[in-house]
């Protein structure tokens, strides 16, 4: 137990999936997990415990930005001992040739700062996920016939932003996608020696001002979660 999970010992499985929403790792949990659990209800941050074909997953909800997700990773790192950490959630398109309900695979996430910066100090340290991983979700999402993308994303540190140049910038040198969270957890996954990725799913593109209405993004999620779980257990 943490200040912020309050799961005993054995609780959290070695494997955690990590939505931003409580409600979305709930809807992910009772859809995809056998004999869930609830385990963690501190701060409503929901977090369910059960199983992918024999395989033990926690689904835990990390909240919104890199700040909120650095103290659920941090935690469930050092004292839940969790090996594999996979942010699932949904995120911005940057480039014209994705669409809505597309799959992002984030190879590197680029940031103006992340709660890391701090340690880094005057280094521009490059996050990127676990290669294993991505090449088992890029091949799970091909022969599920998902339209993927993989390459870099941008995590950014506000929701509303007033940096129309700085989205130039990243669409001009090709980041496919905008979220809030995925850079902070490659960082603390190599300060660790733990392995992460990053699986999205386009729910809005920052060029069409398309978006996903309410209504149909947990049907369009589901496959994000599908993707997420071949690739952590092959």
């Amino acid at each position: 137990m943490t200040i912020h999970i309050g799961a005993n010992p054995g609780d959290i499985a070695e494997t955690v999936l990590m939505p931003g929403d409580p409600y979305r790792a709930k809807w992910a949990a009772e859809t995809f997990l056998d004999d869930a659990e609830c385990v963690n209800k501190v701060r409503g941050m929901l977090g369910f415990t059960g199983t992918w074909k024999g395989n033990r997953v926690t689904i835990q909800g990390s909240g919104m930005g890199m700040p909120s997700l650095s103290i659920y990773a941090n935690e469930l790192i050092t004292a839940f001992n969790a090996q594999t950490l996979i942010r699932i959630g949904s995120c911005g398109a940057m480039q014209e040739d994705i669409a809505l309900r597309d799959i992002i695979i984030a190879m590197t996430a680029s940031s103006l700062s992340t709660p890391s910066r701090g340690i880094f100090k005057e280094i521009n340290f490059a996050p990127c996920a676990d290669y294993h991983m991505l090449t088992r979700a890029y091949d799970a999402a091909v022969a599920k016939g998902s339209k993927t993308h993989v390459g870099g994303i941008y995590s950014s540190d506000v929701f509303y932003d007033e940096r129309p140049d700085l989205t130039q910038q990243m669409q001009r040198h090709g980041i496919l996608g905008v979220e809030m969270e995925a850079a902070e957890l490659y960082n603390l996954a190599a300060r660790h020696k733990r392995r992460a990725l990053a699986v999205l799913t386009v729910s809005d593109h920052l060029i069409t001002k398309e978006e996903l209405p309410s209504s149909e993004r947990e049907r369009s999620f589901g496959e994000m979660v599908e993707i997420a779980l071949t690739a952590a257990f092959g």
